[in-house]
């Protein structure tokens, strides 16, 4: 399947489903649809184009840090990194990796009022909107979050994604899927499968190529390397 945009995702699926694509009850059902497909797909496929790096500035001595969000909502943090010296930037200065630990643990070692202070070492996940920092900084610095967030979904107004120009099949029986629940036909397909394709099963197919594909980008796949994996020798009998 060739690359897909906002307007030909919205003819191929109006014809798979064989409705209009102006239909009134087709453009109630769309923006629900789109929202499963690539929610769906961002869980399970989890690739790293919907990593995104923000940075936010700290309070001297307050241990807490409110992520930023000038490009978007975590939904997961995966690295926070403080600038040093305090009047650096990420651009021109020393990234200080923080180690995770738990609130518990934080709370322990660094409770609330604590006098002591410096340069933070590690971070605890008190909510989605409050981390934790321990010790509480000794100054300003800049500190730069790596983490999940979801990007902008496929619209008449964003009419190309990620999910559509490198996963458009499986974007596709994603889709499907939750079309058929619109066409109130989930059982048909487990029932009698000769009646047609099956998406969920052409999904989970389709799901397995591109996390592999998502594991060789980030060097997760066999050996620790970009590789295709490869089958395992078998001995002849």
């Amino acid at each position: 399947m060739s690359n897909l945009n906002y307007s030909t995702f919205v003819d191929q699926l109006a014809n798979l489903m064989v409705i209009g694509s102006t239909d009134a009850s087709f453009q109630i059902f769309l923006p629900g649809c789109i929202d499963y497909a690539e929610n769906r797909i961002y869980r399970e496929l989890d690739p790293l184009s919907a990593y995104e790096t923000d940075v936010a500035t700290l309070t001297a001595s307050v241990r807490d840090l409110t992520p930023p969000s000038n490009i978007g909502s975590f939904i997961t943090i995966d690295q926070i990194n403080i600038i040093t010296p305090v009047t650096a930037t990420s651009s021109n200065g020393t990234r200080n990796p923080l180690t995770p630990i738990s609130p518990e643990m934080m709370d322990a070692l660094w409770p609330s009022g604590q006098t002591v202070t410096g340069v933070p070492l590690y971070f605890a996940m008190r909510s989605l909107d409050q981390i934790l920092l321990g010790p509480p900084p000794d100054a300003a610095y800049q500190a730069e979050v790596i983490g999940l967030q979801r990007p902008a979904a496929l619209s008449s107004a964003n009419s190309s994604t990620f999910l559509t120009q490198y996963v458009p099949d499986l974007y596709m029986a994603a889709a499907m899927i939750y079309a058929t629940g619109y066409q109130r036909d989930f059982g048909s397909q487990s029932d009698n499968p000769a009646q047609g394709v099956s998406w969920e099963g052409q999904y989970e197919k389709l799901l397995q190529s591109a996390q592999v594909e998502q594991f060789r980008v980030i060097f997760a796949s066999e050996g620790w390397t970009s590789l295709a994996p490869t089958p395992l020798a078998q001995r002849k009998s």
